[in-house]
């Protein structure tokens, strides 16, 4: 997607999602269109909590690259999107034969950043575009991912480190929040039979890549650091919609 009017990209993304199974929008047209659901005057908050994240301790692999916050909430296709009580994420072995299959507790999103004006107008967005696609009504299960990937010489940062995946969602939001000395981090995206869809990179911040998780599979390549002394990252903001029966 080019750069267009809000209303114009906001209908493009939804038709490209519907048609294509999964729609990359670059940070002009997704800041605006985000803007369009709400005033992003804490941005620089937002954007600064990745500063506070926790390590990821249930890395099977043994890697302490990783660091984030989760947080769960619940919305209908209208109407008021709260935030539940702190609860584990979970995922099957069949979706994360890495770290699957048992619950993971990690550290709550920081109230003041889950209930933040960026933070709302990004689960508006999503709650419309998701149910514009979806076809009936639901209640929606939201779960949000704050990850920050760090590199470090020698020792590259993993972003997906169970390879090529679907979440077990319905759909999935993929916002690039900052990107600081690193190389690579191309994300890559395939149809259930391997056939290649796209690939390219997230580098600033707002460029997104949304995905209908029934039929797109995606991964992330390792990053790792441009200059070997200071230090390397990667935080993205991660956005699932799941329905509720």
């Amino acid at each position: 997607m080019s750069s267009l009017p809000v209303s114009r990209a906001l209908g493009a993304l939804e038709t490209h999602l519907a048609a294509d199974k999964f729609v990359r929008v670059d940070a002009t047209d997704m800041r605006a269109i985000v803007s369009g659901f709400g005033e992003l005057s804490d941005w620089d908050a937002f954007s600064g909590s990745w500063d506070r994240l926790e390590p990821d301790t249930y890395m099977a692999d043994g890697g302490r690259y990783r660091r984030r916050r989760h947080a769960v909430f619940e919305a209908s296709d209208t109407g008021p999107i709260r935030r539940l009580a702190h609860q584990a994420h979970y995922q099957g072995l069949d979706y994360n034969a890495l770290n699957g299959g048992v619950e993971r507790w990690f550290e709550p999103v920081e109230s003041s950043i889950a209930g933040g004006p960026s933070c709302n107008a990004l689960l508006a967005l999503c709650r419309d575009a998701f149910s514009h696609v979806a076809s009936g009504t639901a209640i929606w299960k939201i779960e949000m991912h704050q990850f920050r990937i760090e590199a470090k010489a020698g020792a590259a940062g993993k972003p997906t480190p169970e390879g090529m995946h679907r979440d077990g969602v319905d759909f999935v939001l993929v916002m690039m929040i900052k990107r600081t000395n690193i190389k690579s981090g191309e994300t890559i995206t395939t149809d259930a039979t391997g056939k290649h869809l796209g690939q390219f990179t997230l580098t600033q911040p707002f460029d997104s890549v949304l995905l209908d998780d029934h039929c797109v599979f995606h991964g992330v390549t390792p990053v790792e650091p441009v200059e070997p002394a200071l230090p390397a990252f990667r935080d993205v903001l991660v956005i699932t919609f799941r329905r509720r029966v």
